[in-house]
């Protein structure tokens, strides 16, 4: 039973995060991918499981900063499969600066850190609010 909960606990972040991810794309980009609901969603639980990890008493900064560096890498990853292998050309940084391979690149990173803050607070309350995890608190510095 507690195996099938935590099914259920990953199944309503990863759904938070898929649309979170996308609705951003779709605010920033004018549209979306399906594959990007994909990839939000999976970020969201690699996010969330960051205090699976590290004590609560680590600051905030160095978890955004753990969330920017795997979100970066899973865009990579997706953009190479994406992207590169498929050719469906679902975006090209490689026009930015600091790129690599035109599948991420150095302004997004700061933007994933950002956003990084907002999902690990949604995340750490979603977990407290509807499973009964520990109460959220934060160490800034």
């Amino acid at each position: 039973m507690k195996s099938i909960m935590q099914l259920f606990k990953h199944l309503i972040l990863f759904l938070v995060g898929s649309g979170a991810y996308y609705f951003i794309e779709v605010l920033w980009d004018g549209n979306s991918h399906w594959t990007m609901a994909l990839l939000g969603g999976i970020c969201f639980i690699a996010i969330g499981l960051i205090n699976e990890f590290l004590s609560w008493d680590t600051p905030m900064w160095i978890q955004a900063l753990i969330g920017s560096v795997i979100v970066t890498i899973l865009e990579f990853i997706f953009g190479c499969v994406l992207n590169i292998w498929l050719k469906l050309g679902i975006w090209d940084y490689s026009q930015m600066p600091l790129n690599i391979f035109g599948q991420v690149c150095l302004v997004f990173s700061m933007f994933w850190f950002f956003l990084s803050i907002l999902a690990i607070l949604l995340d750490d309350y979603l977990r407290y609010w509807l499973f009964g995890e520990e109460e959220p608190h934060y160490k800034l510095i």
